[in-house]
């Protein structure tokens, strides 16, 4: 039998997939353990992308696939509208226990991040009978029609695809490295209230706490504050999109804990499941009720797997501590990164950022925050694949590199991979001068 190259099913992928599905990497995936890839070849990769935030109890935790293969042994597929299971319910129990807020939750399970943003619209206009969204620019919400609506990045998310639905509204994110102050922000959002939508009409409004594709910038408990009361004051619905934030990736379960305030719904998913594909809008029970029998669901929302799933990794989560975890893990990470930054040898390391384990750093020129380094960014993901590291680049400005290995990372992989990103920003460094 002939062995898999990547170079040859690179080629396959060019002719039958589309290339609209971007791949980072010419790279294909054969076998995956807690925080290391092996590619088809038998090469082995630290992993620094945890699957965009997706393995945060690392690939195939051995108490998650024993929970997944128990399930599979009874049943992969009933959908939970024509018959339902217990696991779904004891699933939507915890996590209306776990999010914040005292008030009695509701949960609604589906299968991707854009399919609980979706819902979580629909939700909020149903209950307020308003059509209005504010969102915020920089924020990432999803491919579909109204994720994309919702989300504040063009290239490469929207390009193309218009019209897109109509009463979403953007306001700039707090964001100092783009002369944005939080006072610009929220003057922004009463502008829009002068100028384009009167607040009777907004239903809701969604923000992430720490931008994702946005490039790791975070919303300070006093913002989010801010944000609850003006929502109060108006009647708006908060909606709080956990969906790269949640599980301890932050050093809390939620990013949201840190701001102390109570959303009215939360969408979940990426790392919820352990890798299997599932999806929850949280929020309080009055307003999760407002839709119709009927009006909510999906043939595969809910998957008995995924839930089953969801279950472990919040088990997992609790007994191996991951949130304690967490904030150890993102100060190894940051040290390093100070690290760099303080080798004169390097001029490209600008501001370091993170909130436990959901570290950034923005790649700049000569150590100017005012000129990011994109071109930089991208040649850096290239070239740590090439000694055996998975690395992601995110930000507006296309600058920012992010840090998702698992939680469970052990700490020497995680120097290894930061001494295979210091030796090559070295090597690149040497590249751009000779040239």
């Amino acid at each position: 039998m002939m062995m898999l190259t990547n170079k040859d099913l690179q080629a396959r992928r060019e002719a039958a997939v589309p290339p609209g599905v971007a791949t980072m990497l010419p790279i294909f995936a054969a076998k995956a353990k807690n925080a290391e890839i092996w590619d088809v070849e038998g090469k082995r990769y630290i992993d620094f992308a945890g699957g965009i935030a997706v393995i945060n109890t690392g690939h195939n935790h051995p108490k998650i696939m024993v929970a997944v293969k128990e399930q599979l042994d009874c049943f992969s597929h009933t959908c939970f509208q024509i018959t339902p299971y217990a696991s779904y319910i004891e699933l939507a129990e915890k996590l209306n226990d776990l999010v914040p807020g005292d008030t009695p939750k509701q949960t609604l399970f589906l299968s991707t991040g854009a399919e609980a943003v979706e819902n979580a619209i629909k939700i909020a206009r149903s209950h307020t009978g308003r059509s209005g969204v504010i969102a915020f620019s920089g924020g990432f919400h999803g491919r579909t029609m109204m994720g994309m609506a919702l989300t504040g990045k063009v290239v490469p998310y929207k390009v193309g695809f218009g019209p897109f639905p109509g009463e979403v509204f953007h306001v700039p994110f707090p964001n100092a490295t783009c002369g944005v102050s939080e006072a610009d922000s929220l003057k922004a959002v009463d502008d829009l209230f002068a100028s384009e939508i009167e607040p009777s009409r907004v239903a809701a409004m969604i923000i992430e706490p720490v931008q994702g594709e946005g490039g790791f910038n975070i919303a300070s408990p006093a913002f989010l504050k801010a944000l609850r009361a003006l929502c109060d004051r108006h009647g708006i619905l908060l909606i709080v999109d956990e969906i790269q934030t949640g599980f301890a990736r932050t050093g809390k379960m939620f990013a949201t804990d840190y701001a102390g305030i109570e959303p009215d719904m939360m969408t979940l998913a990426k790392s919820l499941a352990g890798g299997f594909p599932l999806s929850a809008v949280t929020g309080k029970a009055e307003i999760m009720q407002s839709a119709k029998p009927g009006g909510l669901g999906g043939t595969y929302a809910g998957s008995p797997l995924g839930c089953a799933a969801a279950l472990a990794v919040l088990e997992v989560i609790e007994e191996e501590q991951l949130n304690t975890r967490s904030m150890a893990l993102g100060a190894l990470i940051v040290d390093h990164l100070t690290q760099m930054k303080q080798d004169p040898a390097l001029d490209c390391i600008g501001e370091i950022r993170n909130l436990g384990a959901m570290v950034a750093v923005e790649l700049v020129r000569e150590n100017d925050m005012t000129q990011a380094a994109p071109e930089l960014a991208k040649a850096l993901v290239q070239e740590v694949a090439k000694d055996g590291l998975i690395l992601l680049s995110c930000g507006v400005r296309g600058n920012v590199i992010r840090f998702l290995s698992p939680l469970t990372i052990p700490d020497a992989q995680v120097v290894e991979g930061m001494t295979i990103i210091h030796t090559a920003l070295k090597r690149l460094g040497k590249i751009r001068q000779a040239a």
